[in-house]
């Protein structure tokens, strides 16, 4: 566990900026920490694990398949936040607790089709392309696009529709960052409005942690600050 002293210290440091954060804003709602695992080794996976850092988001297929193998002995709960190619589905039906980034109908009805009938459903977030990105996934931040693809999922029963998740605009000023997420939780009461029973924002990252959580992310996604500099592989 030494070794891993200086991971284990960065974590603790998000821990306690989450709280704080809480307290500054005055916001109210729980926040849940996903530690973003990409790049890095099950071996510090297993280290944060054991200090007490249960949930971990994967953005690649290849490394959750190779990481979920090798600690498969461990009630590690699977996040999948990068975007999911049809041919890759059915590994994350199988292994993950949360999709985050289901962004079209095709690829809800094959993790539903490919999930265990044994396995609790799968849960799932709507991913907004909520800057109108042309190279970002995501469905349009629009009352139509949203309501469709919500009303698909939830008649899917080994799929569970907890919320929704987005990625900011890099580089995004202050101002911007704020109307961004301020649209992402007015999304979430449009759906709520309409019956649905959400109550996941999955919003915020590394750089932009405190304004999401100001503005009512209840689940975080944080790598960098985490486990450092990332040193990225051709592979996948």
């Amino acid at each position: 566990m030494q070794k891993y002293h200086e991971l284990i210290g960065r974590w603790q440091k998000i821990m306690q900026d989450i709280q704080q954060t809480r307290q500054q804003t005055g916001a109210t709602q729980p926040v849940q920490l996903i530690a973003v695992s990409k790049t890095f080794p099950a071996e510090e996976i297993a280290a944060l694990f054991h200090a007490g850092q249960h949930d971990f988001g994967e953005n690649y297929i290849q490394e959750f398949i190779d990481k979920s193998a090798h600690l498969a002995d461990l009630p590690i709960i699977w996040h999948m936040i990068g975007h999911i190619q049809s041919n890759k589905s059915r590994i994350v039906a199988q292994r993950a607790q949360w999709v985050h980034t289901i962004d079209r109908e095709k690829i809800a009805r094959r993790l539903h089709d490919q999930r265990p009938p044994h396995l609790p459903p799968l849960n799932v977030c709507i991913e907004i392309n909520i800057a109108a990105e042309k190279n970002k996934h995501g469905i349009a931040a629009t009352k139509e696009a949203l309501l469709t693809l919500a009303t698909t999922i939830t008649s899917l029963p080994r799929l569970k529709l907890r919320g929704l998740m987005c990625v900011a605009k890099a580089d995004s000023s202050q101002k911007e960052l704020q109307n961004q997420f301020n649209h992402m939780h007015t999304l979430l009461q449009l759906l709520n409005q309409n019956g649905f029973n959400a109550d996941v924002l999955s919003m915020g990252m590394s750089a932009d942690m405190n304004t999401a959580i100001g503005c009512g992310a209840t689940h975080v996604r944080i790598g960098s600050a985490i486990f450092g500099h990332r040193q990225y592989a051709e592979n996948k």
